[in-house]
């Protein structure tokens, strides 16, 4: 299996995780503040990193994109979830980290294909 398939295979795997992890009672509360903000940065940057590493760097608009909704979606669902509460902070946080995990994935690869 190549490198790519592999990348996008295992963000298909967070992604289903995350979904159905989300919609569970217990999800609620799991990480405390201030630390969810960063559990929301650090979770989207893993998964744009995989997407664009899956599809290739010049696909890093449609992952933008496609996190961007991703996070709206979720802060949107969260108003049926009982003890869960949406936020523009939690939207945020998971824009911030779209945004890292694409950059990396450029800074690292450049860094990468220099030596």
């Amino acid at each position: 299996m190549s490198a790519s398939r592999f990348a996008l295979l295992t963000a298909l795997v967070l992604l289903a995780a995350y979904v159905w992890g989300n919609s569970l009672p217990e999800a609620a509360g799991l990480i405390p503040p201030p630390w969810d903000k960063l559990a929301h940065l650090a979770w989207y940057a893993v998964l744009a990193s995989l997407l664009v590493l899956g599809l290739g760097r010049r696909a890093w608009p449609w992952v933008l994109v496609g996190g961007l909704l991703l996070a709206g979606w979720d802060e949107w669902h969260q108003f049926a979830l009982p003890g869960r509460s949406p936020g523009v902070d939690d939207w945020l946080a998971d824009t911030l980290g779209v945004l890292t995990g694409i950059l990396a994935t450029h800074v690292i690869g450049r860094r990468f294909r220099a030596v």
